[in-house]
């Protein structure tokens, strides 16, 4: 079963008005008579300058057929980051057949996979739809699990980060990753909202983490592109590495994540000390292709 999207743009809507306060908007402020958080249908419909019934049919998802216009007036008056501005227009838009379409299995070229092998002190993998972890080099196999040794199914970050416990101690901000692993999971979810793959992802997750259930609940949208991660590594230690995102241009659904130490840190030392001890038990892991049955992740 795939994810309701007509829920999924009432819920983020929802969302973005309770976040918002009357008085930083210059709105009349009611004291006790007021009975939810953040703004009033009426009021978001006022500062957006649409119609309160607009509106409404807008949030209860009644209709998926608005003009671009509107969906911008009531991106600035939730103010909307960009992300989330993208992640609205793709929610409301009208329905089409590759949104009740499951995609296609995730294929990891084999030039792409050598690039990340030749990565020798690198920490690097490749994340595709759902959080999928597609292709790594041996480095980001020492640094966050051995991947090559999970079933294929496991190799996913959000049920690493949720259902791991060691995920628990290797990032020292652990909170920090998982409503990051969320909110790129759920902008992901947006983008493919008739893949059956991320329904069953999320509703295994909600039942098996009440982390994972309250994040999700916050409709927080952040996509992957660059920032930084300490981990605590059981080998060698702390690590404070910067990530970098890398983009297929034929394939958005991918992205290639590059770990960096600053020269000369003591992280650039542990990281090439990791490389060095780990390099040989890694050589001989078998590579995958697909997400499916042949060796690589099933989504």
């Amino acid at each position: 079963m795939a994810l309701d999207r007509r829920a999924e743009l009432g819920e983020f809507l929802r969302s973005r008005r309770a976040r918002l306060r009357p008085e930083e908007l210059g709105l009349p402020e009611y004291g006790s008579r007021r009975r939810v958080p953040g703004l009033r249908r009426e009021e978001l419909a006022q500062l957006a300058g649409v119609s309160v019934d607009h509106y409404v049919r807008l949030e209860q998802g009644r209709t998926l057929h608005f003009s671009e216009a509107v969906l911008d007036a009531v991106a600035r008056a939730l103010r909307l980051d960009d992300v989330e501005r993208e992640h609205l227009h793709r929610l409301a838009r009208p329905w089409n057949e590759t949104d009740h379409a499951t995609p296609p299995l995730q294929r990891v070229r084999p030039g792409l996979q050598r690039l990340l092998d030749s990565s020798a002190d690198v920490p690097a993998y490749v994340v595709g739809r759902d959080t999928d972890v597609l292709a790594w080099n041996h480095l980001a196999a020492a640094l966050i699990t051995d991947f090559g040794a999970l079933p294929p199914r496991q190799r996913n970050l959000a049920r690493l980060v949720f259902l791991d416990e060691g995920m628990r101690d290797l990032y020292a901000d652990w909170p920090a990753k998982a409503a990051d692993v969320v909110a790129y999971l759920r902008l992901d979810a947006g983008r493919h909202p008739g893949d059956p793959r991320t329904a069953a992802l999320v509703e295994e997750l909600s039942a098996a983490c009440p982390e994972f259930r309250e994040l999700w609940a916050e409709h927080r949208l952040k996509d992957k592109t660059h920032g930084r991660y300490v981990y605590q590594h059981p080998v060698v230690g702390r690590l404070d590495l910067g990530f970098e995102t890398l983009r297929l241009p034929d394939d958005p659904d991918q992205a290639l994540i590059a770990h960096t130490a600053e020269e000369g840190s003591p992280t650039q030392t542990a990281l090439r000390l990791l490389s060095t001890w780990t390099r040989p038990a890694f050589l001989d892991v078998a590579r995958p292709g697909t997400s499916g049955e042949d060796g690589a992740l099933a989504g």
